[in-house]
């Protein structure tokens, strides 16, 4: 790798797949830069860089934060039900999560 670049991996994941792109960039790069070098806005006319989260490793990042060697951008698709409201939903119908079998009693 020539000095003053940076290799980052732009991934978004499907319900099916992942996309994962692998980037060269200029040191400096932002997020932001990362996402529209992939291609992926193109692709999957869905992202909004206006409405979508963005992370790095897992931690929600803000599209101007500066890039570092080896970073692993994250495109977060909107979750479809918030897991608290299942939940509630779930214990006002009265149905139980399963547990495994050492919590149910079970003996080997």
């Amino acid at each position: 790798m020539a000095k003053g670049q940076l290799q980052v991996e732009v991934v978004y994941a499907l319900p099916q797949r992942q996309e994962l792109v692998r980037l060269t960039l200029p040191e400096g790069s932002t997020l932001q830069a990362a996402v529209e070098a992939s291609g992926l806005l193109e692709k999957y006319p869905e992202i909004d860089l206006k409405q979508n989260k963005f992370g790095i490793f897992a931690k929600l990042s803000k599209l101007d934060t500066p890039l570092r060697d080896r970073d692993r951008v994250e495109i977060y698709r909107p979750l479809i039900a918030d897991p608290k409201e299942v939940r509630k939903q779930r214990a006002a119908e009265g149905k139980v999560m399963k547990k495994g079998a050492a919590e149910a009693g079970e003996t080997a």
